[in-house]
């Protein structure tokens, strides 16, 4: 991913108000993020830990998620799940379900579209084995990573078409 001004992103997402664009939480370390290594930049709000954002080069395009609560008991360590994008298994609350208004008129109706990601968004890393899991690194599947990341994009297109409409 080519690196992106604070301006430009803040100006791109498309199903949230200018306000909020305005009002989000950067990343950290935004500045320093490793664009030659994301496939998208996506993180949570540190100041409402319910939040989450993903940025794509595309546009570039900026989508504001939820993150769903979690019902009844939280999942035990020997739990696992996949996520939609990349496919890392995690334990525990490593993955989230996060859901994203649709813009335009069906997104004022109330209408969302969701995935189970990486909690973290930090999908590129783990398939570059650049992040691990609590179950180590699970990416040594024989599958190359340039396969790895189209499906990664694929993924995050359909997403990001199924949110725009």
């Amino acid at each position: 991913m080519r690196a992106i001004t604070e301006r430009d992103l803040r100006s791109c997402f498309v199903n949230c108000s200018k306000g909020d664009a305005k009002r989000l939480t950067l990343p950290k370390d935004f500045a320093q993020s490793p664009w030659d290594d994301l496939d998208f930049l996506g993180w949570r709000d540190p100041k409402a830990p319910d939040r989450a954002y993903l940025v794509t080069e595309t546009g570039p395009t900026g989508i504001a998620l939820r993150l769903a609560s979690a019902p009844g008991k939280a999942r035990g360590f020997n739990s696992t799940s996949l996520c939609s994008f990349c496919q890392t298994v995690h334990t525990g609350g490593g993955v989230a379900l996060m859901s994203a208004r649709r813009s335009g008129e069906a997104g004022k109706q109330g209408n969302t579209v969701g995935r189970y990601l990486c909690a973290d968004l930090a999908c590129s890393l783990y398939v570059r084995g650049k992040k691990q899991t609590l179950l180590g690194d699970g990416h040594d599947d024989g599958v190359p990573l340039e396969e790895k990341v189209a499906r990664i994009k694929a993924k995050l297109n359909a997403f990001v078409a199924s949110v725009v409409g």
